[in-house]
């Protein structure tokens, strides 16, 4: 059910009001203008005395309250009330327009480490968090969240670390590596020793980068109100001249009236209403109202990989068979079979793709054993077999061929993760897996080119997958191994040079810099809601073919701002003419430069069904 809220309920009690007095109604000396007055106008008046006295601000109200209080001293009480109603129609049209955007911090709070196991000797405590000192010897059980920054001391496993990076598979890790605060264990337990604490870990830094983003991101001042200085000083002095010189204080009212801001007020927000009713259809959720305006001077575009330009769902790519005995279709079905008692990723990549692409089931399987972070082991048919990393067969004395290394290099190169497999002993063959680009990521890369806009890559992947993935979309920049700080430093790079960036990503290792970028683009069906929240448009259908479509209509929305605004100035000045000359009385004054204002909002309704 729709609830009228109050502003709402007041322009329209204050527009019925205006239609009764302009008819009479109910009585020629019972003026009902003074309802529209009172409710739109005096806070008009109120926060323009305010601005003007206190802060010297000089808006487009200062001017509008002037006309207000002239036509009231002359008893144009008519005029006085419809140009306070236009005026407080465009306020809320433009509060409409720009909306709070949620940042996600919160959930990025949440999702702080609230509890450490820390290790005394033979002991184990369970500390909060931020207790844990630098130094300090600290285990972390499979399914755990990481603490604190620190290195790994023993133990092997395998760590998603999408929350920082964005990588959609889970890295290995083992003695001597580092771990990040916020990222998750998947598998096997270690203990590791504390880095880095409080402030200075890598989920408490991407917190401060998305507080500071946000904060540096300067919101656009309304047409209006960059020229209400000017028109505030012509308008008052060709008033003042005109009375003076024609001995008619009516004819300066007059000028005050139609040189009442009301078109170029609308002029801005009617058409951004009108561009995020159209991009709406296409699935694109603008939540700040001046993104669009921001988005049509962008000249760069940084790009995401993992959920954006990928479907951040590894697949298999290619199966390949060493053993003349074993073809490819077997192959694939072995490791299938093994792995189909796995809860690693990879693993359930591998059966996922198998049982995808055929219809048999897979083989029993028996003695299934996992090693964190190498790969695991199990019997099909009586048979030993082994499914992992080329360390975890040598260390099972399964020789691997040069070959077989040089095969899967190449691999390698296109940004696949490779898993071997042995059985009875020997070496079988390996399985390459990728992220598999979405088929439109080609056709939106040529879009962006053809729109004069610069794509850029950046990605937490390695540097092999992100050329890879560069090459193939026929992207000339990409970086690699992005943390959220490496690519809030290249996005402030870019706007150092004067190139505006629209950012476009899906992990909530993107919420700093969708923040820090000029426009942030989150994918809003697969991604993270915290990349959601950070961001000032959120595209909800994933469709990336659509994002062409959002940058025209922001261009054209520009387009059309400018002649609103053209259009409101020309009949401001010709309204002006008349009113100096005798012309115009300040209700026909009105009326006129309010047909201004139906212009203006007739040519923004345009933009609102252009395809």
């Amino acid at each position: 059910m729709y609830v009228m809220n109050k502003k709402t309920l007041i322009l329209s009690i204050s527009a019925v009001s205006l239609i009764l007095s302009f008819f009479h109604i109910p009585h020629p000396r019972i003026d009902l203008s003074w309802v529209a007055i009172l409710l739109c106008g005096i806070p008009i008046i109120k926060e323009a005395g305010e601005a003007l006295i206190k802060e010297f601000d000089i808006t487009a109200d200062v001017l509008v309250a002037m006309a207000i209080i002239a036509s009231v001293c002359i008893g144009e009480f008519f005029a006085a009330g419809e140009v306070a109603l236009i005026m407080a129609l465009g306020e809320e049209l433009e509060e409409f327009t720009v909306s709070k955007a949620r940042s996600g911090i919160e959930k990025l709070v949440s999702m702080t480490p609230t509890s450490a196991r820390v290790l005394a000797g033979d002991m184990e405590q369970m500390i909060d968090a931020q207790e844990v000192q630098v130094g300090a010897i600290l285990k972390v059980l499979p399914g755990e969240t990481v603490p604190v920054d620190g290195v790994i001391l023993s133990g092997q496993t395998s760590i998603d670390q999408s929350v920082m990076t964005g990588e959609s598979l889970p890295v290995d890790k083992g003695v001597g590596d580092d771990v990040s605060s916020g990222t998750i264990n998947r598998f096997g337990s270690f203990t590791m020793r504390s880095t880095r604490i409080g402030a200075d870990s890598s989920i408490q830094r991407m917190i401060q980068l998305v507080k500071s983003a946000d904060a540096g991101k300067a919101k656009i001042v309304g047409i209006a109100d960059r020229w209400a200085f000017w028109i505030v000083i012509i308008a008052f002095a060709s008033a003042i001249i005109t009375a003076i010189v024609t001995g008619q204080i009516i004819r300066g009212v007059t000028i005050l009236v139609v040189f009442c801001p009301c078109a170029l007020v609308l002029a801005t927000p009617t058409a951004i209403m009108a561009a995020i009713g159209n991009v709406s259809r296409y699935g694109f959720l603008v939540k700040e109202g001046d993104a669009l305006e921001r988005l049509s001077s962008v000249k760069k575009v940084a790009l995401d990989k993992t959920g954006t330009l990928t479907y951040g769902v590894p697949s298999v790519s290619a199966v390949v068979s060493f053993d003349s005995q074993t073809t490819e279709k077997e192959l694939f079905s072995i490791a299938a079979s093994v792995e189909s008692c796995s809860e690693h990723p990879l693993g359930k990549a591998v059966v996922a793709s198998y049982t995808k692409q055929y219809p048999e089931p897979l083989s029993a399987v028996s003695g299934f054993v996992m090693v964190p972070g190498k790969g695991v082991e199990a019997e099909v048919y009586g048979e030993k077999v082994l499914v992992g990393t080329s360390s975890f067969l040598a260390e099972n004395r399964i020789e691997l061929p040069d070959s077989l290394f040089a095969q899967a290099d190449d691999y390698h190169k296109e940004g696949c993760t490779v898993i071997y497999i042995a059985k009875g002993g020997k070496i079988s063959g390996f399985i390459a897996l990728s992220d598999t680009v979405r088929k439109e990521s080609t056709t939106l890369v040529e879009s962006f080119k053809k729109l004069s806009l610069e794509p850029v890559l950046l990605t937490g992947d390695n540097y092999s997958t992100a050329k890879a993935v560069s090459e193939k979309l026929a992207i000339d920049e990409f970086y690699a191994n992005c943390l959220p700080q490496d690519k809030v430093a290249r996005i402030e790079q870019y706007q150092n040079e004067s190139k505006p960036v629209c950012m476009i990503g899906d992990g909530i290792n993107d919420a700093p810099v969708l923040k820090k970028a000029d426009v942030g683009i989150a994918m809003g069906g697969e991604g993270s809601d915290i990349a959601a929240s950070a961001a000032d448009i959120v595209l909800i259908n994933d469709n990336i073919s659509t994002f062409e479509h959002i940058i025209v209509v922001s261009r054209k929305m520009m387009r059309i701002i400018k002649v609103n605004i053209l259009v409101s100035l020309t009949i401001n000045f010709v309204a002006v003419l008349l009113a100096v000359t005798g012309y115009l009385d300040p209700v026909v004054g009105a009326l006129v430069h309010n047909g201004g204002s139906f212009l203006v909002i007739a040519n923004s309704a345009y933009l609102y069904y252009n395809k």
